[in-house]
């Protein structure tokens, strides 16, 4: 009886941190959205059922930011998948300025979002580095262009910083993968005479074809979850135009103090990302015909 036991008491105290941390305040996010929940000491919370969700809805803003969310996401996982995995080819041949490249590559991916954040804030300044170099070096535009003022400019801001933080991460899990492509199939190829892009695809992408859903899934989650570069870059705006999802749902619950409608905005969040996983899952099917999930 014991033996059947040890696994899970070797389990039990990681799954309790995780229920504790994650299980929990996911619960109770979910109980505040059925309710007008108040946070004043002494005030009594009450249930309004769907009425958060119903609003959330019909709610313009809520679709714009949405819409923002699926933009962000849009602009920046397919930049990051295929400049990462074509940086990753670069590197995967040996050299002695390899493992430079590897830290430069990745260096941003482990500098803190507050830090390049506020960097790229003052990159696309009116006075900054970005109009400096478009209008007053290259002299490719006729004026300066205020790229945090507008939606759209302020977006393509975000999204530039969004790619260039990301890629690094994306190429040091696709260079992992690579390593792994068994040099014999390479070998076997080039005897038959298929090129350098005939390897790839049908060599090595095939290898690599649980990573690339992987770095897929994890950026799509990444991309809907954007809030750090948006709230210091724009603070969602002018006049909430660039927010997402997240800044939103975070102004709402504290700073206008709507905890429920701001769960509600969380809970709807969670299960969109969840349903786009699993439809990467079912899209990503391995070349035997089964699923990979």
């Amino acid at each position: 009886m014991l033996t059947r036991a040890t696994p899970y008491l070797f389990i039990a105290p990681g799954f309790l941190l995780f229920a504790a941390l994650i299980l929990v305040p996911i619960a109770q996010a979910v109980q505040m959205s059925f309710y007008d929940w108040k946070v004043i000491a002494g005030a009594v919370s009450q249930f309004i059922g769907l009425d958060n969700y119903i609003r959330a809805f019909s709610d313009d803003h809520f679709w714009l930011s949405l819409a923002n969310s699926g933009i962000y996401m849009l602009f920046t996982v397919p930049p990051q998948i295929i400049i990462g995995l074509f940086i990753a080819l670069l590197l995967k041949q040996k050299s002695p300025t390899q493992p430079v490249f590897r830290v430069l590559f990745y260096l941003p991916v482990v500098t803190s979002w507050v830090v390049v954040s506020l960097l790229f804030k003052y990159l696309f300044a009116d006075g900054g580095l970005i109009n400096f170099t478009l209008h007053d070096f290259l002299h490719l535009m006729n004026s300066d262009v205020s790229w945090l003022s507008g939606r759209w400019t302020a977006l393509v801001a975000i999204c530039a910083l969004g790619v260039w933080k990301g890629v690094g991460w994306s190429m040091m899990i696709f260079l992992a993968a690579l390593q792994g492509v068994p040099r014999a199939l390479e070998e076997a190829a080039m005897m038959d005479g298929a090129g350098r892009w005939q390897r790839f695809r049908t060599v090595t992408v095939p290898a690599i074809w649980p990573t690339l859903l992987f770095v897929t899934v994890m950026l799509v989650i990444g991309g809907f979850n954007v809030f750090t570069s948006v709230l210091l870059m724009t603070g969602g705006g002018p006049g909430g135009a660039t927010d997402v999802v997240l800044t939103y749902m975070y102004n709402q619950a504290f700073t206008f103090l709507d905890f429920g409608y701001g769960s509600a905005l969380a809970v709807i969040l969670s299960v969109i990302v969840f349903v786009l996983a699993i439809v990467q899952l079912r899209v990503f099917r391995d070349r035997s015909g089964e699923d990979l999930a």
